[in-house]
């Protein structure tokens, strides 16, 4: 019987950008197509960041200049903004709505410290029972420790949850731990598959 349904952030719960404002990115800072997600996420300060081995600022302060941002206010500038572009999938957070009180809700995601200020400032992070950050854990997926520390939190037995992810690698991880996995392609897909 399922018990517990955990869900990734960053595209899942959070919409997936368009690829048109990455492209806008890149004119505007003067970057060759293709290349922001590269620069910024194929880093040792992502993984560094993801650890919690560096806050959310100072990550953005080390790749800044790779982005051909010269100063602390121009980051800062263009982290906002980077931040501003992101929005909920308001899809995901009607089937979250329909499961809170039927479920114990999770978020188990790979992202530097402090997400649960962000679900604060999104108004949602009510909706979960437990949250848990790589950076504020230093576990990363898709190590089964992370797992295996969402699950006592939720007090559920592997079997009894459900892992939902975009990346096929980390949902074949929670398969392997006992869990049930769903990889996201979107929300109609993951609606059909979780049965409501």
């Amino acid at each position: 019987m399922i018990k517990a349904v955990i869900f990734d952030f960053g595209r899942v719960i959070s919409s997936q950008k368009p690829r048109s404002l990455f492209q806008a990115y890149e004119n505007d800072l003067g970057l060759a197509p293709d290349t922001i997600n590269q620069i910024m996420f194929d880093s040792p300060q992502w993984q560094a960041a993801m650890l919690g081995r560096q806050s959310t600022k100072e990550f953005w302060y080390a790749i800044g200049p790779e982005l051909g941002l010269k100063s602390h206010v121009e980051i800062d500038e263009f982290r906002r903004r980077y931040h501003a572009d992101e929005s909920i999938n308001t899809e995901v957070l009607g089937l979250i709505h329909q499961l809170h009180g039927h479920y114990k809700l999770a978020v188990l995601s790979n992202n530097p410290p402090g997400l649960d200020r962000w679900l604060a400032d999104w108004g949602i992070i009510e909706l979960f029972d437990v949250i848990v950050c790589s950076g504020d854990e230093g576990l990363i997926k898709p190590d089964p420790a992370i797992y295996h520390l969402t699950l006592k939190k939720l007090e559920v037995a592997p079997y009894e949850a459900v892992f939902i992810d975009d990346t096929a690698g980390h949902v074949e991880a929670a398969r392997r731990l006992g869990m049930h996995g769903i990889v996201f392609t979107n929300a109609a897909e993951l609606r059909q598959k979780l049965g409501w």
